[in-house]
């Protein structure tokens, strides 16, 4: 038999994991994915594919994968969401913002050149 105590500490710590899974799916992955089209979009547009830049281009890619399949995807289907229901947060938490990054830069370079 659990005590009261031991049920508010359970409670309290699956809110603590709501809130933290809300913050990163809110806030920190699209935040984190929208510098990172940006700077994928700068690194295609600059020509400068040394091997330096280029592996930093491919470790931003998997880091950016492993986000937003381990902390948005896989993190709804634990919480037994339907499938559509996670692909759907990936798209607009993640396909979304990266997209954002990447038009924003190129609207930035069109703007300097013009």
């Amino acid at each position: 038999m659990m005590f009261s105590s031991d049920w508010r500490r359970a409670l309290s710590r699956s809110g603590r994991q709501t809130l933290f899974a809300a913050t990163v799916r809110f806030v920190l992955a699209p935040v984190v994915l929208l510098s990172s089209g940006f700077f994928t979009a700068n690194f295609l547009l600059s020509g400068q594919y040394t091997w330096p830049q280029t592996s930093r281009v491919l470790v931003l890619t998997v880091t950016v994968i492993v986000l937003s399949y381990e902390f948005v995807y896989q993190e709804l289907r634990s919480r037994s969401a339907a499938p559509e229901h996670a692909l759907s947060a990936v798209l607009y938490s993640c396909v979304l913002p990266y997209t954002a990054g990447v038009l924003l830069l190129l609207g930035l370079a069109r703007f300097a050149a013009g």
